[in-house]
């Protein structure tokens, strides 16, 4: 069962998003019992995303016999899920509330957002509109949870934005025949695999391009970083692009994308405190 719990509670995602919020609130300069804080809000905030989504898709997942998920392999019942992802939503909330008023609003707009996407959105052309919401709020938690909160920069919340949205991409990839076979008809399957894939990249590389000027300028010390960054990310982009069009998909076009991710995600957490606002 636990190990159920764990495999439902998407790990994976669910510890990145945690890790690379608490790198940016290290990097920005929030003090240690607030760190400690951001990382507990936002874990318990992406664990009741995960939890739901799996607990709202257990239906479709045992339709599919999807191995990988907990309550189609009957690892763990999907009353348990239901109750784990509403426990972690209510524990959410007052530590986030610990953060101050605003922080805690921002991040349970995001947590609402992703619980969104579960139930509703994705199966609908605007189903890209919660990664947006969600990833875009994440560094404005962050700069919000400052001991004196203060708004993030404008580029940092564009490019937490554009990496959810090329997240959303990404993640649904590998799954667009299961979910075709069981009536899921988000903006990815509407598009298409290639052009998602294309959609996916040009995103990250416009990402990569916000987040490089946007050091550049606030940090001039940076520029070397922002350049190596920007180089990275758009020849990943140019890449996986020409891949995309020109070869059948394979589990490479993911990794790439997964890849131009982590590059946006290196030049935000190396902006540091230059993703605070004036």
């Amino acid at each position: 069962m636990l190990r159920g719990m764990i495999a439902a509670s998407h790990p994976g995602p669910a510890v990145a998003v945690t890790l690379v919020t608490v790198i940016l609130a290290v990097g920005i300069g929030v003090d240690p019992a607030r760190i400690v804080l951001v990382g507990a809000a936002m874990l318990a905030g992406q664990l009741s995303i995960g939890w739901s989504n799996d607990w709202i898709d257990a239906d479709r997942d045992s339709a599919v016999a999807r191995p990988d998920k907990p309550i189609a392999s009957g690892l763990v019942s999907r009353s348990t899920v239901r109750g784990a992802a509403i426990a972690a939503a209510v524990v959410a909330v007052p530590v986030s509330l610990l953060l101050g008023p605003l922080a805690a609003l921002v991040n349970i707009i995001g947590i609402a957002s992703g619980w969104s996407y579960n139930a509703w959105l994705k199966r609908t052309p605007a189903s890209g509109v919660p990664y947006l919401i969600t990833f875009g709020t994440l560094p404005l938690f962050v700069t919000l949870s400052l001991a004196e909160p203060r708004p993030a920069v404008w580029w940092a919340i564009v490019v937490g934005a554009l990496l959810g949205f090329g997240a959303h991409f990404a993640n649904v990839l590998p799954d667009l025949d299961d979910d075709a076979r069981t009536g899921v008809r988000g903006l990815p399957h509407i598009l298409g695999r290639r052009p998602s894939a294309v959609v996916a990249f040009v995103s990250l590389a416009i990402a990569s391009l916000i987040a490089s000027v946007g050091i550049a300028t606030s940090e001039p010390g940076l520029i070397v970083v922002a350049v190596i960054g920007l180089v990275v990310g758009v020849a990943i982009a140019i890449a996986g692009t020409t891949l995309a069009l020109t070869r059948p998909p394979t589990r490479l076009l993911f990794q790439l994308i997964i890849a131009s991710a982590v590059v946006d995600v290196i030049l935000l957490t190396t902006a540091g405190s230059s993703l605070v606002g004036r």
